[in-house]
């Protein structure tokens, strides 16, 4: 079990770098965040399976840190440094998983992919996907000088969640 936790750190430390690849403003707007809690509330009450479930966890939790790291740049005058906005994403992935962990959802045996607990593959697979769509946002706006449609930066990361759900409810079965 101590291996897994190994690899689950690293794993999430990898998404926590990429995730500081980006530039100026790492904005995820409100949204969006309440949009895939939304997401992740919908599937648990449809009694979709846990990976699933994870995949929008990780999403929460990325969406949930980008938005703490925006408010926090706002209030103060200059931008949070990089061991700051560390320790934001360390503190919302704790802060999540920790309860999980404690409250035996987390670190079930049988509950396993590849290995790997369910809940925690979907939420670093989340975590990617949801970073994944930020960056496309970001690349889109970037290239073109402006927003394609309206509310795209909703709209690109609750697609690739999306994308990653049904990615895995379709051809996850080859991965038990």
């Amino acid at each position: 079990m101590k291996r897994l936790a190994k690899i689950l750190l690293i794993f999430l430390l990898v998404i926590i770098n990429f995730s500081q690849l980006t530039t100026d403003a790492q904005a995820v707007c409100p949204v969006c965040t309440v949009a895939v809690g939304a997401g992740l509330g919908l599937s648990r009450w449809l009694g979709i399976d846990d990976i699933i479930s994870g995949i929008w966890v990780g999403g929460l939790i990325l969406s949930s840190s980008l938005w703490l790291i925006d408010w926090i740049s706002k209030k103060k005058l200059h931008p949070l440094s990089i061991n700051y906005k560390l320790l934001i994403f360390l503190g919302m992935y704790t802060f999540i998983l920790l309860p999980l962990w404690y409250g035996k959802i987390i670190g079930n045996s049988v509950n396993a992919i590849l290995g790997i607990d369910k809940i925690l593959f979907g939420t670093g697979l989340g975590s990617a996907a949801f970073l994944f769509g930020v960056w496309a946002d970001k690349k889109v706006r970037e290239i073109k000088s402006r927003q394609l449609f309206n509310y795209q930066k909703v709209i690109f990361p609750l697609t690739s969640l999306v994308i990653a759900s049904l990615l895995i409810y379709y051809y996850g079965g080859y991965l038990y």
